[in-house]
């Protein structure tokens, strides 16, 4: 892996000061109304990151394509390992049915039944034991760090396999004791977890099958290694982790020119958007049209990243900066939705039973368990939310009936009852007004969080209605805030020029798109 630790990113992490003024520095001249036309037409961020280009096309060769990629696999690497807590490597199991993993276990087979056949023969054949010995041996000493020299002193002596040879060769060779040997150091090197496979080792009597399963666990061992490692080097990664996505998406864009379309296009929306509603405005009778309307940069930029909240991860491309953070968003993205039904499900059942419920904290809550339970998989395309929908309505009626009882009261009508269903039911349909008041809503606070310096020590207020969702809306927040803070440091250079250029062309040419935005 060629990087050397990083930054940074979620949780309690927040930009450093110099992370946080290079950005500021890259955004400065793109501030509101304090950047003149010369700063537009400056091109002090990345050389190759210009969305439009007056030369021809550059034939890109097959080694720059597979240089592009290793920048991108390292960039990837680096970035999940520094921004996710729980990233580990595993191993990969193939499954037990498949082609590949029949042709594994029949080839492994013939390996292990030969090797048993020339242990039991009439002389012992010794030659494919030592073979293995010898790995083992290498193994063995790539688990040792640099201070050990003597455990390795020690293994090379044991497994000295031009010794073994002579030994063979007089028929004083013991397996066995070699294979106790092996079993002993690597439960002095192996971490806790593989105790229990160790004392299996011990346990087992056939030595073929003591061979073939001490390579087992070393590959069990070698995971365990490559994660440790991964471990300690998560914090120097952490610290450095916006320089190297910078230098390396910079290297990827060298190889790669177009590597910024998706991004531009991205960007563009938001500005064709940001300009038809000003001109809309300015069409507005009574509306004040004395002064060229601006656009503001940065809310060019935090509408963009707003819209990878309603974004359809499945159809349409991430753009190229975010491509590292896909996952997570788009997961953030489906607990949201489904945060935004049970806000809708809650704000209908208090309008119709607030008077129950209200003094019924417990009702609430138990309600909201449900819809949160009945709403899990909702992002799956077999996911028939209507039907959903409908069998919440349902057990809405009933527990409230069953509170209603309880405490002496009427119950629900039939009529109310289909009436609270048939509203919970058209939560679906397109245009609905309770879905559009929670969607504005959440959208308006998660417009906020961008604007705070650090969402974790200062929460912007909860807009009305979203109380039932408050404690996973913050988190979810904080989440969001979080990779979109890291998105703007390691790319925020490339995002100022992109502003510049399309800012400066349309305002200099007129080629003002003020048609209505698609989506």
């Amino acid at each position: 892996m060629p990087f050397n630790g990083e930054k940074q990113c979620v949780g309690e992490d927040q930009p450093s000061d110099s992370d946080s003024s290079r950005f500021s520095e890259s955004m400065a001249s793109l501030s509101d109304c304090e950047c003149s036309r010369q700063s537009f037409t400056s091109d002090s961020s990345s050389k190759s990151s210009s969305p439009a280009s007056t030369s021809p096309p550059r034939v890109v060769t097959f080694d720059e394509v597979m240089a592009a990629t290793r920048n991108l696999s390292n960039l990837t690497l680096a970035h999940e390992i520094a921004v996710n807590e729980n990233f580990q490597l595993k191993q990969e199991a193939l499954p037990e049915n498949s082609l590949a993993g029949r042709v594994k276990h029949i080839v492994h087979q013939a390996f292990w039944d030969v090797l048993d056949s020339e242990l039991n023969a009439d002389p012992p054949e010794f030659e494919h034991a030592i073979k293995l010995f010898e790995e083992i041996r290498e193994i063995l000493l790539s688990f040792l760090t640099p201070g050990g020299n003597r455990l390795r002193n020690q293994i090379c002596e044991v497994l000295d396999t031009d010794l073994i040879r002579q030994q063979a060769e007089h028929s004083a060779v013991d397996i066995q004791g070699l294979a106790n040997y092996v079993i002993s150091t690597m439960g002095k090197l192996c971490a806790p977890v593989r105790d229990n496979d160790i004392r299996e080792l011990k346990a087992t009597g056939n030595i073929v099958e003591v061979l073939r399963q001490i390579f087992h666990v070393l590959d069990l061992m070698k995971m365990d290694m490559a994660n440790f490692t991964i471990m300690s080097l998560r914090p120097h990664l952490q610290r450095q982790l916006v320089e190297y996505e910078r230098t390396k998406f910079q290297e990827i864009l060298e190889e790669t020119p177009s590597a910024l379309d998706q991004t531009t296009e991205w960007i563009k929306e938001s500005v064709n958007e940001e300009l038809f509603s000003l001109s809309e405005s300015a069409l507005t009778p009574g509306a004040e049209n004395t002064s060229k309307p601006s656009l503001s940069p940065t809310l060019v930029l935090n509408n963009s990243y707003l819209k990878l909240l309603q974004w359809d991860y499945q159809k349409k491309e991430l753009p190229e900066t975010l491509m590292t953070d896909g996952a997570r968003l788009q997961e953030l993205t489906e607990k949201l939705n489904q945060l935004k039904i049970i806000a809708c499900l809650s704000l209908i059942t208090n309008n119709m039973v607030g008077a129950i419920t209200g003094g019924l904290p417990e009702l609430a809550n138990r309600l909201k368990r449900i819809s949160a339970v009945l709403l899990e998989g909702m992002n799956k395309e077999t996911f028939n939310l209507k039907e959903v929908l409908n069998s919440i309505g349902v057990q809405t009626c009933a527990e409230v009936n069953k509170t209603l009882m309880e405490r002496g009261l009427p119950t629900f009508s039939a009529e109310i009852q289909a009436n609270l269903i048939g509203q919970f039911s058209s939560i679906e349909e397109e245009d609905n007004p309770i879905w559009s008041l929670i969607d504005k809503r959440i959208k308006l606070y998660m417009k906020s969080l961008l604007c705070l310096p650090s969402p974790q020590k200062c929460m912007p207020p909860m807009p009305g209605g979203l109380a039932v969702i408050q404690q996973e809306l913050e988190a979810l927040g904080c989440q969001y805030a979080n990779i979109v803070n890291l998105n703007k440091q390691v790319y925020g250079p490339f995002y100022a020029n992109i502003l510049r250029k399309l800012l400066f062309n349309e305002e200099a040419m007129g080629k003002v798109d003020a048609s209505p935005p698609t989506n």
